[in-house]
């Protein structure tokens, strides 16, 4: 763990023209996490969840990979979670996988992709609630002390997407 003095600086992702294993530099450490999330995908419905959390990052195998742990106060019903995201450095890619408490047995198909001035764009082929769909990760508005990220699914190969899951991250005091 890293303690705030030695928190990394922020490498600037907005110039880059590929990704490197420095990508996910920004969410070492600790966080607090603001999320808005639909109760019901793929439904036309527009019914949202909002609950807070929290995320502690840190790297693994000398950066090339690393893990976080989330906390999910959703009212009610709160849960653990962990994502584990690994580097590519031939492909210049990353996977995320996600692991979520509530189902320990199942890891989630990764989304695989880059950053690209300054957004990072993840997608694979799933399903849901036994129907193909394409699913999206996106990371943007980066900063030393804050990001965005956003899960999206679309049922026609990408053609139109349904945003189903807002994250806010703001880097707890210590």
């Amino acid at each position: 763990m890293t303690t705030p003095q030695s928190q990394p600086a922020v490498q600037d992702t907005t110039k880059q023209d590929t990704s490197s294993e420095h990508d996910f530099d920004f969410l070492i450490g600790s966080w607090k996490v603001k999320h808005r999330k639909l109760v019901y995908r793929l439904a036309n419905d527009d019914t949202w969840q909002v609950f807070s959390g929290t995320c502690v990052m840190q790297p693994l195998l000398s950066g090339h990979a690393n893990v976080d742990e989330n906390v999910m106060d959703v009212p009610g019903a709160p849960y653990k979670a962990v994502t584990l995201r690994a580097f590519d450095p031939k492909k210049k890619t990353w996977s995320i996988w996600w692991l979520d408490g509530r189902n320990p047995g199942h890891l989630d198909v990764p989304v695989v992709g880059s950053f690209h001035k300054g957004v990072g764009t993840f997608f694979a082929n799933d399903t849901f609630e036994g129907r193909p769909i394409v699913i999206r990760f996106r990371w943007f508005d980066i900063s030393e002390n804050s990001a965005k990220w956003q899960q999206a699914f679309s049922e026609d190969g990408g053609e139109t997407w349904e945003t189903n899951w807002f994250m806010e991250f703001h880097r707890a005091q210590q």
